[in-house]
């Protein structure tokens, strides 16, 4: 996708994705045998299920439609959230993955995988986990440090959510 046809669309879905309360975070023009894709990332504090996905594409569709920012030629419009190992380049992303297990890549070379517990405008407090049963120890990154941060899928993970409203549930 040539820049300008980005930073058309940008401006153009920009706003109706804000209206909607949320973030566009990327936008992409892909082909697909004959036919065009575009692909469109939202995303915000809260996330975004189903009924948003589906009233922003249609907001972006309407509005695709009213253009000629796509030309002519058949394209398919994909409206979805960023995937489950989303890369960090925002500070928003940071905050948005308080309490994530990720990888991070090193200015100074190497790598590490730590869990989140703040996200603040210099950097981040990490808990990184111990290894061979040693207890987690805590570290101080700045973001000037970090060259490329993802976020790890993690499965089982003893005191996710669930199990915290599984435990409050319990209680009552």
């Amino acid at each position: 996708m040539s820049t300008t046809q980005s930073e058309r669309l940008r401006e153009l879905l920009e706003p109706l994705v804000s209206s909607q309360g949320l973030d566009l975070e990327e936008i992409a023009v892909d082909a697909v045998g004959r036919k065009r894709v575009l692909r469109v990332v939202v995303d915000s504090d809260t996330g975004a299920d189903l009924d948003r996905i589906a009233d922003v594409s249609r907001a972006l569709s309407a509005k695709l439609d009213e253009t000629d920012v796509m030309g002519s030629a058949e394209y398919t419009l994909e409206v979805g959230t960023p995937g489950a190992e989303r890369l960090l380049t925002e500070h928003r992303h940071y905050v948005r993955a308080t309490g994530r297990l990720v990888r991070f890549q090193l200015a100074e070379g190497g790598e590490l995988v730590a869990r989140i517990i703040v996200a603040d405008e210099e950097g981040l407090d990490l808990e990184v986990p111990g290894v061979k049963g040693r207890k987690p120890t805590a570290r101080r990154l700045a973001f000037d440090d970090i060259t490329r941060a993802r976020v790890q899928v993690e499965f089982g993970r003893k005191d996710d959510a669930s199990d915290k409203n599984d435990k409050k549930e319990e209680e009552a």
